[in-house]
């Protein structure tokens, strides 16, 4: 396996790095280079930024992957570092050239989450000037974002989850990276976020290769084996 390719991990909406912790402990015992990246949630345009400020400061190779929301920043950011191999996309938009999440997820037929979202304001400045964010009702956080948690894994993560500006799914993706990088998907089968059909739809027209498992939209804390496994191959084949 090539070391110098190291694996940058980009967590998506309502969560932050800490929910790649499984892959992450399985990585540093297999000794595979890798590196946890901040997304700051605050739309694709200056995550995208951010991300490929990231990447770019990488030395050698990398090989991104994208949870969620955070697959349509390494689609976007991708095609700013000049030092991206590869693409690995877990339960993970992968947006076409125009495309908005707000779009494809109204498309979702698997999707439970847009009616569970709710609104607050954050400051964009030193004045009254307030954008929206969204976070995800705790009620309803289980069902839909996390199922095969335990309902106290779930309750810890919805008091816990990062709220997402409303330009996160309302900016409009340009020069996806996957039209030039080789990609992998992991697609579980039972994600009520970002919707299982969409995920694979997106999957399959992106041309990765697909892993198909039953799990829920955190398939990487629940299954993190699946996710390593397929990060494993997408190295070696990158190497």
């Amino acid at each position: 396996m090539d070391t110098e390719v190291t694996v940058a991990l980009v967590h998506g909406a309502y969560a932050d790095s800490s929910s790649w912790n499984g892959v992450v402990e399985r990585l540093l015992a297999e000794g595979i280079p890798m590196r946890a990246v901040v997304n700051p949630l605050r739309g694709i345009a200056l995550d995208a930024a951010y991300v490929a400020g990231a990447f770019g400061q990488i030395p050698g190779r990398v090989l991104a992957v994208g949870h969620s929301y955070g697959g349509a920043v390494i689609t976007n950011a991708a095609s700013r570092a000049e030092n991206v191999a590869g693409l690995v996309y877990v339960a993970a938009f992968a947006p076409d050239d125009g495309e908005t999440l707000q779009e494809i997820e109204s498309g979702s037929q698997d999707s439970v989450l847009l009616p569970k979202l709710r609104p607050s304001h954050y400051p964009i400045g030193t004045g009254p000037e307030t954008a929206d964010e969204l976070w995800i009702d705790p009620a309803a956080f289980h069902e839909a974002f996390a199922a095969d948690l335990s309902e106290q894994q779930s309750a810890v993560l919805a008091a816990t989850q990062r709220p997402i500006a409303v330009a996160g799914f309302t900016e409009k993706t340009a020069d996806p990276a996957w039209k030039k990088l080789p990609s992998w998907a992991v697609v579980p089968t039972e994600d009520h976020a970002a919707g299982s059909d969409v995920l694979l739809s997106m999957a399959k027209r992106a041309g990765a290769e697909i892993t198909e498992t039953p799990g829920s939209h955190v398939i990487m804390m629940s299954r993190p084996e699946i996710v390593v496994d397929t990060i494993k191959r997408a190295l070696h084949a990158v190497a």
